[in-house]
């Protein structure tokens, strides 16, 4: 990829999402020398208007042999430096649908640009000094943010909140490092090395490293959110329960057992995590065919499912059945709903495994008991190591991975000093931690990590 950016190539993209007959407003997107360039063969402003950087136009787009008209378009002029990739950038503003972005789009290719590959946009970005390696992934998880949490966590990494303490982490490091190479060098000409301070700084980075990796799970949720399934038995309740949870009318809703055949899904945000919640078919034995096959979507659907709701009937109290399922599900987090408990005394008593540690009552068909079923989410959340609290900043998978070995790293330094082994020995995993360091932020990166980043950025951005 990054040879594309030092042979200047130009590269233009559909820079919005494109919906038949539903865009108001589509965006191709142009950047790079000719920019432009190609701007002026295709684009036709009336008037006077000046072509000044930070101006928009209004006129028309056209084909250049031809004259004939493509679309009515604003234009939009960024000149380098101040633009999103430090590159000339055009955007054609045209109307929404697929027909007038295509067409413009094949004029500016007609014209001298590429298209653009996935991210290439954002990569261009990077390579030109306006944003580090955190910052351009902060863009790709804003743009995919489910929820607000995630939302702000995204905007946070895009301010530089996470580059910051990284930087810190690897500046520290390097001073270390500089320190015992000039004892290594000029060991007459210099006073001995000061090893308590050494080994303080070192247990201080340690402490900062594993201060942010704590932050990983809690990001991941945000960013992929809980995948969350609703089991039992046929007619216990779980369509009413989705359906009051949802505030929709996703699933069907019957007296008749068994009117679930397959998985339904709904979307929710929950305390700030976004939650993917299933209603799978009731489980039981059946000779219905096509219940039979909703019941095996059911119990894979349980088995991939980070939360298990086992809900049961209140009326029927724990039955042979909810036994069964529960022998299924049991190695997955559990929380028990007990549904439909308008029907019981409110007294009533549940005889329920001891394994069961978390029970919800709820009404579903009354929209009762949903504030507790969060609540009771969250804490399953909270017990299963997912939630940190009070987070400005949450690295993702690969941030982790790489601090880890940062972190690695250090401890063996540890080790070296404790082996009390010469110093050239300590600045081998040294470097390993500032490498790896280096690499969350794009100040030490190779040209594969880029490829494997940006390669997940949709084409435009």
């Amino acid at each position: 990829m990054s040879e594309t950016l030092v042979q200047g190539e130009t590269i233009a993209a559909i820079a919005t999402a494109i919906v038949p007959e539903q865009g108001s407003v589509g965006i191709v997107r142009v950047s790079g020398k000719d920019a432009l360039a190609i701007a002026r063969t295709i684009f036709h402003a009336p008037g006077q208007q000046s072509w000044e950087s930070h101006r928009i136009l209004y006129g028309y787009v056209r084909h250049p042999q031809t004259g004939q008209i493509v679309d009515e378009a604003l234009l939009l002029i960024m000149q380098t430096p101040r633009s999103y990739t430090r590159e000339d950038v055009v955007e054609f503003h045209c109307h929404g649908g697929i027909m007038p972005v295509q067409q413009v789009l094949q004029l500016c290719l007609e014209s001298g640009a590429r298209l653009a590959t996935a991210g290439e946009f954002t990569l261009r970005a990077f390579l030109n000094g306006r944003l580090d390696l955190t910052q351009a992934e902060s863009i790709a998880e804003l743009v995919g943010a489910r929820s607000p949490a995630a939302s702000q966590l995204a905007l946070a990494g895009l301010q530089g909140k996470l580059a910051a303490p990284i930087r810190q982490l690897r500046a520290t490091a390097l001073d270390i490092l500089a320190e015992i190479e000039a004892r290594i060098d000029f060991e007459e000409d210099l006073p001995p090395l000061d090893e308590d301070a050494v080994k303080q700084q070192i247990q201080q980075l340690l402490k900062e490293v594993n201060h942010i990796l704590s932050t990983a799970d809690r990001g991941e949720l945000l960013r992929s959110g809980l995948k969350v399934a609703i089991v039992g038995r046929p007619n216990v309740g779980k369509s009413s329960l989705l359906n009051a949870w949802s505030r929709s009318d996703r699933a069907i809703v019957t007296e008749l057992p068994g009117t679930t055949r397959d998985v339904v899904e709904s979307q929710l945000v929950v305390k700030g995590i976004p939650v993917q919640v299933l209603d799978t078919a009731g489980i039981r034995e059946t000779a219905d065919v096509v219940e039979k096959i909703g019941v095996a979507r059911s119990r894979a659907a349980a088995e991939a499912a980070d939360l298990v709701l086992l809900t049961i009937d209140a009326q029927a109290g724990w039955t042979e059945g909810d036994r069964e399922i529960y022998q299924q599900v049991q190695h997955r987090p559990v929380i028990l709903l007990i549904n439909k408990i308008d029907l019981v005394a409110a007294n009533h008593q549940f005889p329920l495994p001891n394994t069961i540690y978390q029970a919800v009552r709820t009404a579903a068909a009354h929209n009762q008991g949903i504030d507790a079923l969060e609540d009771a989410i969250l804490d399953a959340v909270h017990q299963n190591h997912l939630q940190a609290s009070n987070l400005d900043i949450a690295i993702n998978q690969r941030q982790a991975a790489a601090l880890t070995r940062a972190k690695i790293s250090l401890e063996q330094v540890q080790a070296t000093i404790a082996n009390n082994l010469p110093l050239d020995f300590w600045t081998i995993d040294l470097r390993g931690a500032i490498q790896a360091l280096g690499e969350i932020t794009g100040e030490d990166v190779t040209e594969s990590v880029l490829d494997r980043i940006f390669s997940r950025f949709c084409i435009g951005k």
